[in-house]
């Protein structure tokens, strides 16, 4: 028989060896940009797309940093700036800050991109690279906010490289769902959280919706869950925070 202690470490060893594989989210944030996006003008110091510490996708108190670095559920465990995108040289990085953070509870690592609020295409093409990605690194769940770039341009579905495995997905922006649903037919995701309006992209539905996908929550759970903190943070109904996000 063996020693009672190295039984215990066998043991240790075999439920290591079981756990879940680490989750990795990626979140693709595109700076709000009064300049250079179909938007609605917000006041400038918010709406520059050159400066993610002021501006309301990034710095403001619901923009990704600012939310995700008061909340005790998420660690920042590494910061980059101006990174550029790949290996391509250009005189601007499109990516002005980078940031990770661990979730203390599963540590699921999310990595979230503040990008130029000029680069949004190429922000987008991003976006759908990171869903193609069929790497060992490469993340469960792939996340938009800012405009809805779709709006404004148009991409060819042949040129997306599908998925091997269902990947994950979070559209944040106005009418995303309308916009993405034809292109998600040939990268093969399963949409976590899309929206059926106009709205407002705050962090507070990122976190709100990753409690509940961390977790295990169905979609329409994750749904409810978006919903209520929509409904605080806009003081609307229950009823009308639900008509934001699409009844996957």
């Amino acid at each position: 028989m063996f020693p009672k202690t190295i039984f215990i470490i066998m043991l240790a060893a075999t439920s290591l060896s079981l756990a879940p594989a680490q989750q990795r989210i990626h979140v693709v944030v595109a700076l709000c940009d009064n300049q250079t996006q179909g938007i609605a003008p917000v006041p400038a110091r918010i709406g520059d797309g050159d400066d993610p510490a002021t501006n309301l996708y990034w710095g403001c108190s619901d923009g990704l940093w600012k939310y995700f670095d008061k909340a005790w559920e998420w660690q920042q465990i590494e910061s980059k700036k101006n990174q550029f995108w790949l290996t391509e040289i250009t005189d601007e990085p499109p990516i002005l800050e980078q940031i990770t953070y661990q979730h203390t509870q599963t540590r699921a690592i999310l990595t979230a991109e503040a990008w130029r609020g000029s680069e949004i295409k190429r922000a987008t093409i991003r976006y759908f690279e990171l869903i193609g990605d069929n790497s060992d690194t490469a993340p469960n769940l792939v996340a938009w906010i800012g405009h809805n770039s779709l709006m404004d341009f148009q991409l060819d579905p042949a040129w997306l490289k599908k998925s091997e495995k269902p990947k994950d997905v979070i559209v944040l922006s106005c009418l995303s769902h309308a916009y993405h649903s034809g292109l998600s037919e040939h990268i093969n995701v399963r949409p976590v959280l899309m929206t059926d309006s106009l709205m407002y992209p705050g962090s507070f539905l990122l976190k709100n919706a990753l409690d509940g996908w961390l977790t295990g929550e169905n979609v329409d759970q994750i749904r409810k869950r978006a919903a209520r903190g929509y409904m605080k943070n806009q003081k609307i109904s229950l009823n009308a925070a639900l008509g934001i996000f699409t009844d996957l």
